[in-house]
Order: C-alpha cells, then sequence, then structure tokens
C-alpha cells in the first residue's frame, strides 16, 4: 500500500512539473495575447456609454395638511404613534431596479480568467517548488533565482485574489446609493453619485484587465528568461569549481 501511494504521488510531481512548463511557454503567452485584444475594446470613450436607467420615477409633489396639534394616542394596551419610527418605501411601478448590464457584462468577462490567473500561479508556485534541490552547502545561485520567482508568483496569486473583493464591494456601494434614489427619488445628486460609481468601475475593471495582462507577461518573461536555472538550479559541474 505505501508503495502504491509513493508511486502515485511521484506520478503526480512528474505531471505537474510537465503541466507546470506547458503553462508557462503555451498558456501564459496565449492569455497574454487574449486581454490585450479584450483591452484594446476598453477604451477610454466607451466610458460615455456605460450609463443605465435606474428605472426610479420622480412621483409627483404631495400636499401635506397640517396635523392637528393634538397628540393621537391609542388604547392603553397599545404603544404610542409618537414613538414608532421607520422609513418610507417607494413601490416600483415597473419591478426591480436593474443592475448596470455594460459592467455586469465586463465583470462576468473577467472574473473567469481571474480565478483562472489565481489556479495558474498557484501551479506555477509548486512547479518550481518541486523543482527545488535538496539543501546543501554552496552553489546556491540558482535556488535563489527559483526563491525569487516563487515570491513573484506568490505576489501575483494575492492580487489577483483581491480583485475578486473589489468586484463584490462595488455591487455593495452600488446598492447603497440605489437604495437611497428609492428613498429619495427628487434628490438628483444620489442618481449622478451611481453613474459616478458606474464610470469608476468601469476605470477600475479596465486596469484590472491591463493588469492581468501584465501579471502573465511578467511572470512568462521572467521564467523564460531564467528558466535554465529554475529547471537546473545547480550547475552538474559544480564540483569543478573546488
Amino acid at each position: 500500500m505505501s508503495n502504491n501511494v509513493d508511486q502515485q504521488v511521484a506520478a503526480f510531481k512528474e505531471k505537474l512539473k510537465t503541466d507546470g512548463e506547458v503553462l508557462i511557454k503555451d498558456v501564459f503567452p496565449r492569455k497574454v495575447v487574449e486581454l490585450d485584444n479584450l483591452f484594446k475594446t476598453l477604451t477610454l470613450e466607451r466610458v460615455n456609454d456605460i450609463h443605465c436607467d435606474l428605472n426610479v420615477p420622480v412621483p409627483d409633489p404631495v400636499l401635506v395638511e397640517d396635523l392637528p396639534s393634538k397628540k393621537r394616542r391609542l388604547d392603553q394596551n397599545h404603544a404610542n404613534l409618537d414613538n414608532v419610527q421607520g422609513s418610507m418605501v417607494l413601490c416600483l411601478p415597473q419591478g426591480s431596479i436593474p443592475t448596470n448590464k455594460e459592467i455586469s457584462h465586463l465583470i462576468q468577462t473577467l472574473k473567469p480568467i481571474i480565478r483562472q490567473l489565481v489556479d495558474h500561479t498557484n501551479m506555477l508556485k509548486m512547479w518550481i517548488s518541486f523543482l527545488i534541490p535538496k539543501i546543501e552547502d554552496g552553489n546556491n545561485f540558482g535556488v535563489s533565482i527559483q526563491e525569487d520567482t516563487l515570491a513573484e508568483a506568490r505576489q501575483v496569486e494575492t492580487e489577483s485574489a483581491s480583485y475578486l473583493e473589489m468586484i463584490s464591494r462595488y455591487f455593495v456601494t452600488r446598492a447603497k446609493l440605489v437604495s437611497k434614489v428609492a428613498k429619495y427619488p427628487h434628490i438628483d445628486d444620489y442618481r449622478q453619485s451611481v453613474r459616478e460609481l458606474d464610470e469608476k468601475e468601469y476605470i477600475s475593471l479596465r486596469l484590472m484587465t491591463c493588469e492581468l495582462r501584465n501579471h502573465y507577461a511578467s511572470l512568462h518573461d521572467v521564467v523564460m528568461k531564467n528558466i535554465e536555472k529554475i529547471k537546473k538550479p545547480r550547475s552538474a559541474n559544480a564540483e569543478n569549481l573546488y
């Protein structure tokens, strides 16, 4: 049983080494081209076309008559109405308030790419980790290159994961602003704040696309420049140095 498990682990490591090299040589360049093409479509001019109707009508003004000066009271078994607090809710005749379709479509395009980059950086880390030789004295220059590349892959993985949190935070922030529009439909500043938020999110997603492309490009560049040292961190002729 133990031998069978050892063989499976060894096979897993060998497969990961092969997949890791394919990842860096084939997958990363294709992702760079894919993201670069996507980035070129996200021009700054498009920011003026991403606004959407909130579907919150402005109700007609209502004349409120003066309430009688005498306070209204309930029976002794009921609470005083003067102490009841609440918020006015606007009923929308057209249904729910929609999300921004342009922004949502772009987010749905980027989220799988972000998840892929997280997975790819994780595989890259494991590939390099399995190539690190056993700890010995001397001839550690190649090992230091491996460790530096690992550190960069970890940083890319962390930054990529943070993009998902930024996306979810946008929806929460927009929901709060839209609820203000529904509660105070006569205040144009709340409506304008939603438009400004959508514009800001478009710019952020455009920058995020650029950063995703750059992450793939930088990782591919640093690995390919040092691939011989990463694959064989210690020279076979090291003994000739002594």
